[in-house]
């Protein structure tokens, strides 16, 4: 699709490029980082760039799947509540035992979870079946062939792939590349990125407020939130409204970035536009009005010999939120090999109407019902207090209603995509 296609969309402005179109030039511009082997313990959130097998099965032995006793099936067939069987017990195996044991037909073993099968042992009777007997046990209840017993390879089979390539590392995928024998594995780590606020108006928080300025907020926004899609973030000293200052406070960060974030300085033009002005003299960095509210004006462009991907984002704290989640978030996923890294989207339906420019496609702040109603759809709120400034709405959004280029209006009970916010 080209801008000029964009009356197909419901956009009636020609200037305004159209919120997908903004997106994939992003996407066309990112190049993933460049695989790392990488230490397990500091995997976590990072992207695999290689397939992780199963070295042996998993498990790599028969063993218990309860504290008990290890038996033979057909010794304890008749055992009943009312007539127990009773056996010699002739030892013991216990977890992380090398020894090699053998079950001698008549006789029992007693077994702690995860210890090896012995030999000629086909079942395990639960210590809860029994007695608990120590030199001789009584089995109040038959056992099948088979009960509590893990079977070599009935998790994984040797050489079987267990992660694929381009899968993120959570938790759970850290277990398994551990329990594969793992140590360190080849991923395309977590970007590194570093986030500017611009703005005269802009003070520390901590520090006291004069009329005239606010505390920023912006940058430990963006920050937090590159965090929380896997980035390892942090904040530059706010940068005052001075096109000289600009662009040598962005070229100090390149050599520490792998992703670059500004917000402020590219919405009022003319002396104002201080980023727009500074990076307009490189030629790579794009400035375009979106067909989106709120967020509309956009700069993204790439600086420095390593192309490092450059965001330019409104300056108010809603806008660029918002321009974080559409736009940010994904090329965070992209520069891991990961196309996946999107907000959620849910269906639901309206509590109340709401209105959005015509041709722009709207992200208004919502908060989403847990459960259904009648009719077994979803219900999502409106909050009161849409404007781009308005971060005490913000929030308390746990979603973002999305009302299409198309639609000025919608009605209480329409049904809408939402795009669900991070937790």
């Amino acid at each position: 699709m080209t801008e000029a296609a964009a009356a197909d969309t419901g956009i009636t402005d020609a200037a305004l490029t159209p919120v997908d179109v903004h997106l994939a030039a992003i996407l066309d511009a990112i190049r993933p980082l460049a695989p790392a082997a990488l230490p397990l313990a500091e995997a976590g959130g990072c992207v695999l760039a290689e397939d992780i097998t199963a070295r042996v099965a998993l498990p790599s032995f028969d063993n218990s799947a309860m504290d008990g006793y290890a038996v033979r099936a057909a010794d304890v067939a008749s055992a009943t509540e009312r007539a127990p069987v009773t056996l010699p017990v002739t030892g013991e195996v216990t977890a992380g035992d090398p020894g090699a044991y053998a079950l001698v037909p008549g006789t029992a073993l007693r077994i702690t979870t995860g210890a090896q099968l012995p030999s000629g042992a086909d079942a395990v009777v639960p210590v809860e079946w029994t007695d608990g007997g120590a030199a001789r046990v009584a089995i109040r209840q038959a056992p099948r062939e088979g009960n509590a017993i893990r079977l070599a390879g009935g998790d994984a089979r040797e050489g079987e792939t267990l992660l694929e390539r381009g899968t993120r590392l959570r938790p759970m995928q850290i277990a398994v590349a551990a329990a594969a024998g793992r140590d360190r594995v080849l991923v395309r780590p977590r970007p590194r990125v570093v986030v500017l606020s611009t703005g005269n108006e802009l003070a520390e928080p901590g520090t006291p407020l004069v009329p005239g300025r606010i505390w920023d907020s912006n940058s430990y926004m963006i920050a937090a939130a590159a965090r929380e899609a896997g980035c390892a973030a942090c904040r530059h000293a706010i940068v005052p409204d001075d096109p000289a200052g600009v662009l040598p406070a962005l070229e100090d960060q390149l050599t520490r970035a792998d992703l670059l974030v500004t917000t402020g300085g590219v919405s009022m033009g003319g002396e104002h536009d201080v980023v727009k002005a500074a990076l307009r003299r490189l030629g790579t960095v794009t400035f375009r009005k979106v067909a989106m509210q709120p967020g509309m004006p956009q700069g993204f462009g790439t600086v420095g010999e390593d192309r490092t991907p450059l965001f330019t984002l409104p300056g108010n704290p809603v806008s660029a939120y918002v321009s974080f989640q559409l736009f940010v978030r994904p090329a965070i996923g992209a520069l891991q090999g990961d196309r996946a890294l999107r907000l959620p989207v849910v269906r639901a339906a309206l509590t109340a109407g709401v209105r959005s420019p015509a041709g722009r496609r709207s992200f208004l702040r919502g908060v989403l019902g847990n459960g259904t109603g009648a009719d077994g759809r979803r219900r999502v709120t409106p909050l009161s207090g849409q404007g781009s400034h308005q971060i005490a709405a913000l929030g308390r959004a746990d979603a973002l209603i999305v009302v299409p280029e198309r639609a000025a209006q919608l009605s209480e009970g329409d049904e809408v995509d939402v795009l669900v916010l991070p937790a």
